[in-house]
């Protein structure tokens, strides 16, 4: 089969865990085994699977979880040291608690000698299929008992040379707390998995730093207890004193475990936490890698807005996380906690930085819209899902599960009942199974609603890469449409995409119970960027919710405005048809 050509006119991205897509385990014990839950692997992550989400609309898959980490799995049957419980959150441990940058889970592997092998067929899977594969680079932290065994020939480990009596030294790789021993939150004590592996100590000492920045030998149970911090160089006992030339050990040990994965054939890298690691790393970074890799893409994880600029200009990063801002605000509306016309200070405060932007409702971080700590309902996500994928050219990304409208509801074990798809422990996804359907990926399983909203996400990713939404400009009319009896600018929020005379109007309406008529006006100068000059006529036909269609000559609109009726929870796409009489 020769492989697609991967070209895409926008960047899609659909996140999962090959822990939870390809389990069709539906057990779900509290604090389960992997013998009991299941645990997905790669092999099972088929073409046809692949197919199916190509055919959602996406451009790249971003597989999380893949390098490995610590676990409460044993595996040293296999060469793998056992992890101490004690630093691992969940049985199945936390998926950026890397335990070694140049290796792949076993989790994941049918055959574990093999893993490597399984997850490289894996890339020319999704090659055949047109998919472009991304996976996390997490630079900022390792597991506790970080050891990589299968690191290349001549390269040196983490740690390995470090010089453990000093607190930092710019040539060690981690921060060190001279003469203290660690001291782990009592309440590790009495997990369940804790107390069934009869281990009751770990010690390490002198302690390492803590992942989240924690100066101290005795971490919380809200921090990444289970982590430690690596050093690039920046002094924090010192006033964040900076050692950057010549450029630390770690900065080298990191550029080649990019350069290890590059050369697997790997599109991009979505980088964990970007933001605490040094702006003059990835400056130094990103140009090697793309020097010798030119296509491979950056996406940070960052919640700092003043530091967007940075990361883009002088960090190098292709694209940013757009939480801090689309993200919280669409969230707000969806609640009814601030009103949709709020969206539009949330582009303005970009300062033009929008193109590199990834939009998106859920990650594996975030609540689930369905979960009954967010919205309830996965309907509800709609127009915020519908806003996001369409308001700009930067690319959107939706999570596994999201389409089937998963609630995440019940406790898995380490992660609580929060309204979160567990990232720790061994579970699988209820609405996803019955898509997944024992991996025939068909959605048999399904009622009709259900099938409504995966129809949705599949018209709108798929839309959303209409050289319309990939290239056109974008112009929001909520500024000429004000509060009147006529319009609810608290419930909808209204754009419209265009190039050349191509465009499309979107509609979104918030409201989670009543159907909403408005009247929607257009200014003249829109009419002249367009280059649409009177009489003229539009029809227009919605691409991604009920197929609604309209036609309205330019006089009436220009009266009177585009009356439009919209449902409760949903959004519209008009294409529109502008005719010169």
């Amino acid at each position: 089969m020769q492989n697609k050509e991967l070209s895409p006119s926008r960047i899609v991205i659909y996140q999962l865990l090959p822990r939870l897509f390809s389990n069709y385990n539906p057990t779900n014990s509290s604090h389960g085994t992997l013998e009991e839950n299941g645990c997905g692997k790669l092999n099972k992550i088929t073409e046809k699977a692949l197919e199916e989400i190509r055919k959602l609309g996406a451009t790249h898959i971003w597989f999380t979880g893949l390098l490995e980490h610590a676990t409460c799995t044993d595996y040293s049957q296999y060469g793998i040291p056992a992890d101490n419980p004690l630093v691992v959150k969940g049985r199945a441990g936390s998926p950026y608690a890397i335990k070694d940058y140049y290796d792949i889970a076993p989790d994941l592997a049918e055959d574990i000698p093999r893993r490597m092998h399984e997850f490289e067929s894996l890339v020319e899977r999704c090659r055949k299929t047109g998919l472009g594969v991304i996976m996390d680079f997490v630079p900022n932290h390792v597991a506790r008992q970080y050891a990589s065994d299968a690191r290349p020939e001549g390269v040196n480990d983490l740690g390995e040379h470090d010089n453990a009596e000093a607190a930092f030294l710019a040539s060690n790789n981690f921060y060190y707390l001279p003469g203290q021993e660690l001291q782990l939150p009592p309440e590790l004590y009495n997990l369940p998995y804790v107390k069934d592996s009869g281990v009751s100590s770990y010690h390490e000492k002198p302690a390492k730093v803590t992942g989240n920045n924690r100066l101290s030998n005795a971490p919380h149970m809200h921090d990444w207890y289970e982590t430690v911090k690596l050093n690039y160089g920046v002094n924090y006992l010192q006033n964040d004193e900076t050692h950057f030339y010549p450029a630390p050990d770690t900065w080298y040990k990191m550029r080649d475990i990019l350069m290890f994965w590059a050369g697997k054939s790997i599109d991009g890298f979505r980088c964990d936490m970007a933001e605490m690691v040094p702006v003059e790393f990835w400056n130094w970074v990103i140009p090697q890698v793309k020097e010798k890799y030119p296509k491979v893409l950056f996406i940070a994880e960052i919640y700092n807005p003043p530091a967007y600029q940075e990361y883009v200009e002088k960090g190098k990063f292709d694209y940013l996380y757009d939480k801090m801002g689309l993200y919280d605000t669409l969230r707000a509306v969806v609640c009814g906690e601030t009103p949709a016309r709020q969206i539009s200070a949330v582009w303005k405060s970009l300062n033009g930085l929008d193109a590199h932007m990834l939009r998106f409702i859920e990650n594996h971080d975030e609540q689930r819209i369905a979960s009954k700590q967010f919205a309830g309902d996965a309907r509800r996500g709609i127009p915020a899902m519908a806003v996001a994928a369409l308001m700009h050219t930067g690319p959107v990304m939706v999570y596994n599960g999201q389409e089937c409208g998963e609630p995440a509801a019940g406790a898995s074990g380490f992660s609580t009942d929060d309204g979160r798809t567990s990232i720790f422990d061994y579970c699988s996804m209820t609405q996803w199974l019955k898509w997944a359907n024992e991996g025939k990926f068909d959605g048999a399983l399904m009622n009709e609603q259900e099938h409504r909203i995966r129809n949705f996400y599949e018209a709108l990713l798929n839309v959303s890469r209409h050289e319309v939404f990939s290239k056109g400009d974008f112009y929001d009319l909520m500024w000429c449409n004000p509060e009147s009896d006529n319009f609810n600018g608290s419930a909808v929020y209204t754009f419209v995409r265009y190039l050349g005379k191509k465009a499309f109007l979107v509609v979104a309406n918030f409201h989670k119970e009543n159907p909403i008529r408005l009247s929607i006006q257009f200014p003249n100068d829109l009419w002249e960027l367009m280059n649409v000059q009177q009489p003229f006529s539009v029809y227009g036909k919605d691409r991604i919710w009920d197929g609604k269609e309209f036609f309205a000559d330019g006089t009436e609109i220009e009266q009177q405005g585009l009356s439009i009726m919209c449902e409760a929870s949903a959004a519209y796409a008009f294409e529109l048809e502008i005719t010169s009489d």
